[in-house]
This record gives structure tokens, sequence and C-alpha cells, in this order.
């Protein structure tokens, strides 16, 4: 099993994927997962993408999966861009990835962390790195939380920053398949913890978000489920009417896929989502 040292030093699980040998090499697409997953659930995405000539890789975060850490927390509020960092930078480091345009594509809480990430490139960090191209998937800009939940993570922050709760994640929130459901349930890897931690970074990356979205940086696809209970549709919404557009490709084309739930390529309509993930990645690069 391959790993990716993190951050920290903490050993993270690293998954690729090849690209297509008989289409011609595009470039690589990292993957940053959700929260509670891990990087095995999206062998489906990875081998759209490398049918379409894209190398894949990803890893699963720490408190994830095969990775260590506590379940669920991180140590500081930035780990997960710092462990992204490393990610790029072992993409970058290896020649046969190392070709062609290198794009992220997160998926809710991934997403948070990747669309913070390239906003680096605006409020540059140790941490930033430049990438090429952003796909956000039902990203995490806005987890609904309420005045009472904000008080109490305010409350609970000081006191025990690491303690593990449950997530409150319903599992039939993620996708009307109920075998997707049935899988996610099923799923060893899979937990449902967060601790105020990291609950704390991702309710206050939406927001941090929003104020960047008429400069933000790189071309970037940004696709949200209309029917959405894991995590807002309007954090999406608002930030695609407040994001830079341009007429040459270099801005943010958003879409919102109406009675979808929150796994957009677990959906029953999932044709229609990597159709328009296909023409914008052939668009762009």
């Amino acid at each position: 099993m391959r790993t990716l040292t993190g951050h920290d030093g903490l050993p993270l699980h690293w998954r690729e994927w090849g690209a297509d040998p008989a289409h011609r090499p595009q470039g690589t697409i990292l993957i940053v997962h959700g929260l509670g997953e891990h990087i095995g659930r999206y062998d489906l995405v990875a081998q759209r993408l490398t049918a379409w000539g894209w190398h894949v890789v990803g890893y699963d975060q720490r408190g994830h999966g095969a990775s260590g850490g506590a379940r669920g927390d991180i140590p500081v509020a930035d780990s997960l861009q710092r462990d992204l960092s490393c990610a790029i930078d072992a993409v970058r480091s290896d020649a046969r990835m190392n070709q062609g345009p290198l794009v992220l594509l997160g998926h809710s809480m991934g997403g948070a962390v990747a669309a913070s990430f390239v906003a680096g490139a605006l409020v540059p960090t140790e941490w930033s790195r430049l990438v090429d191209g952003l796909v956000l998937s039902s990203p995490a800009l806005d987890v609904g939380m309420s005045v009472v939940q904000r008080g109490l993570l305010a409350t609970t922050l000081p006191l025990m920053p690491h303690v593990a709760v449950g997530n409150g994640l319903n599992p039939a929130w993620i996708s009307r398949s109920a075998d997707v459901v049935a899988a996610y349930k099923g799923d060893p890897l899979v937990h449902n913890r967060i601790t105020p931690m990291l609950a704390r970074m991702i309710a206050d990356t939406g927001p941090a978000l929003q104020t960047l979205a008429a400069r933000w940086p790189v071309p970037t696809l940004l696709m949200w489920a209309g029917a959405d209970r894991c995590v807002a549709p309007a954090g999406s919404a608002a930030f695609a009417a407040a994001a830079r557009k341009t007429g040459d490709g270099s801005g943010v084309e958003a879409e919102v896929f109406d009675g979808l739930f929150h796994e957009l390529f677990n959906e029953p309509e999932r044709e229609q989502v990597f159709a328009r993930l296909n023409s914008w990645l052939a668009a762009r690069f």
C-alpha cells in the first residue's frame, strides 16, 4: 500500500488510477473526498476520468479511511490544506504525473478544502501551490448551522476541541440510490465522527470563500445538488452569483442539478453529471 506523508509526518493512504493508454494524455486530476468517507468510494469517478485520458490520484484525508489520525479530527485548523499541499508536491515530483494540467476535484468537505486551497493564490500562505483548474461537487460552502448550533460550537471548541461526536449525517441523504446508501452504511472505512476543531474549520471556510468569489483565480466548474440535505445548496448558489465570470473560460461555470441528492456522481442521473464534467474538461484543457 502506497502512502503519502502528511504535513506533520502522518501516513496517509494514497491511490492512483492510470490513464487509458488508448487516449492522448490529458493531465492529472487529484480527488479530495468528503467528511466521513474515503478515496475508495471514488472508483467510478476515477474510471470515467481515466477513460477520458486523465491520470487520477487521491488519498484518504487524515482521520479518514485507511489513513492515520483520530477519526474526524484535525490537529490545527489548516491541517487538511497542508496535507493537500503535500499531495500536490508528490504529483509535481513524479514524472508520470507532472505532465499537463493539474486539476483538483473536491466533494463536500473536500470541496471546501480544495476551494480554500485554491484561494491561497489570493491570500498566499506557506502551503499555497498553483493548480490549473478546480471542480467542485456539492461543496460545503454553507453547512446550514443554526444560531444555536454555532453558539454550541463556540462554547465547546475551547473546552474540548478534539473530542469527537456524531456528525449528524443521515446516510439516506447522500443518494436516492438504495444500493449506494446500503454500500455506504456497510463500508467499514466510513465513519460518522467529527470534532469541534474540524467542525469549526468547515463552518468558517464557506463564508471566507464567499468574500473571494469575485476574484476567483482559476477556471472552476461548480456543480451542486438542488435537493441536498447534507450541505445547504444556498452556499453554492451564492458563490456562483458572486463569482468572477469571463468569456474565455477562466472564471467560474456553475450548474445546479435540481432534485438530486448530495453525491452527484452516485445519483441515478449521474450520466448528466459526468457529461457536464467531461464537456468542461474538454473545453478547458
